[in-house]
């Protein structure tokens, strides 16, 4: 046991495909704390974000039981992307069965800056702004089109970036770099404004 301690994450693995269960509880603990806090962070909801963190996890162990793992040196950004899929695929649902959750302390619908009425004007503008940025977005290279999207529209830090799509921190800053760059560009070449005076 003090040996599976000190052992990679891809050490490990191996020992569980192999029938060593001790091996993937070293694992879970590992990674268990920043895991359900990424998870937790994104859906804001305890119940929610327990039921994603054990699906992540039979996930992995399933994929790991049939042979199919092979993020060589990876664990913990292939564990986030799990996660990832699964929010992703809870926000769907949420979103096609027309949920409206108001029983989160967090939710004041009453104290909502957010929901709080602006101008006409104003609000009719961000619209157009957000809706030009998408329609451009589409033209940018997928890797751009990725980051700027978990950036922006999923709130993730770069950190959690790198992890997810398997990149260094410095590739996904720059990649946002040159995504802003492609979209200024794009922008003034069709006569776009993307600011609200």
């Amino acid at each position: 046991m003090k040996e599976q301690l000190t052992a990679t994450d891809e050490k490990l693995v191996a020992l569980y495909a192999q029938g060593d269960n001790e091996a993937f509880d070293v694992l879970l603990n590992r990674h268990k704390d920043r895991l359900y806090a990424y998870i937790y962070y994104t859906v804001r909801n305890e119940e929610l974000a327990e039921d994603i963190f054990q699906e992540t996890f039979t996930k992995a162990i399933i994929t790991i039981k049939q042979g199919r793992y092979n993020e060589n040196g990876k664990f913990p950004a292939w564990l986030t992307r799990i996660a990832h899929n699964l929010i992703i695929d809870c926000f769907r649902q949420e979103k096609q069965e027309n949920f409206v959750f108001c029983d989160q302390e967090e939710r004041n619908l009453l104290n909502n800056i957010r929901l709080s009425e602006g101008t006409i004007e104003t609000e009719i503008v961000n619209r157009q702004i957000i809706a030009d940025v998408r329609r451009l977005m589409k033209h940018l290279p997928e890797e751009q089109r990725e980051v700027v999207h978990m950036r922006f529209y999923q709130d993730l830090s770069f950190k959690e970036i790198a992890e997810m799509t398997g990149v260094s921190i410095n590739t996904s800053l720059g990649r946002m770099r040159y995504a802003i760059l492609n979209l200024r560009r794009m922008a003034e070449k069709h006569g776009i404004v993307l600011t609200v005076d």
